[in-house]
């Protein structure tokens, strides 16, 4: 559905949301790789602690939450590479909480974060993208956008429409050659996941997260979900008629 990504020599990959987890570890797996790779976070110290002096490594120091900023970093990425090839939208904030927990600037931000961010950054990059038809965008999402899950009550929605989201981008963009990724990973050991007080079944660590992801593109996947022994799993259960899917929601949250 996509194209494959088996030779990274020389590409060139801005990953947003970098200055750990997941996006940190796909950035080294990358240059590991030979790929060339923009990092961009807020905190510019562990942007340079992830590239670690890698001469195809840059720092790019940013909020995705402002609209400008993707603005200025993309054009300065494309006056230092020319293009980009391919960009990896990993920015994200998840705090546990209930419903009645919700606090309006908590949601507010995690919502900037999460994916408003993404529609500032493909206002910036798509006209670029769409001018020499051609590029991949990689929407980081989750499993827990596939169904209602306890204490996901602001992040489980964001990355539901991220999920709707990059459905559409496919069917708008594949015409014009500009691929598009969904991955949905389960739990991934991180600083965000850290937050979590209950078993997180089946979980990987960030190193191995890249790895599922890198497989995924290479094999030119639309969705890219791991692990599958556990994302399995939840796609089945959001497959289930409402009846059946609720009061089984409705369990896991009494007993959480």
């Amino acid at each position: 559905m996509n194209p494959r990504w088996t030779d990274w020599a020389g590409k060139r990959v801005w990953i947003v949301g970098a200055s750990s987890g997941i996006g940190a570890a796909l950035a080294q797996a990358l240059l590991a790789r030979g790929a060339r790779v923009a990092v961009s976070a807020r905190r510019a110290g562990a942007l340079a602690a992830v590239i670690d002096g890698h001469p195809c490594g840059l720092v790019a120091p940013m909020d995705a939450r402002v609209p400008s900023d993707w603005v200025t970093a993309h054009d300065a990425l494309c006056q230092a590479w020319g293009a980009v090839d391919m960009i990896v939208f990993c920015a994200a904030d998840y705090r546990p909480l209930r419903p009645w927990e919700i606090d309006a600037a908590e949601a507010s931000n995690t919502i900037e974060t999460n994916l408003s961010s993404v529609y500032y950054g493909l206002a910036a990059v798509l006209p670029a993208m769409m001018s020499r038809r051609g590029g991949s965008l990689v929407m980081l999402a989750s499993v827990a956008g596939y169904l209602g899950l306890p204490n996901a009550t602001i992040y489980g929605p964001t990355k539901a429409a991220m999920i709707n989201l990059a459905e559409l981008l496919y069917a708008e963009l594949h015409p014009h050659g500009i691929g598009v990724y969904l991955v949905n990973p389960g739990f991934v050991s991180t600083r965000l996941t850290a937050r979590n007080d209950f078993t997180m079944p089946a979980l990987q660590t960030t190193e191995e997260a890249a790895a599922s992801i890198l497989s995924g593109l290479a094999r030119g996947r639309f969705e890219i979900a791991f692990p599958s022994r556990f994302t399995s799993v939840m796609r089945l259960l959001s497959m289930l008629p409402y009846r059946l899917r609720l009061s089984l929601l409705q369990r896991l949250m009494n007993s959480s």
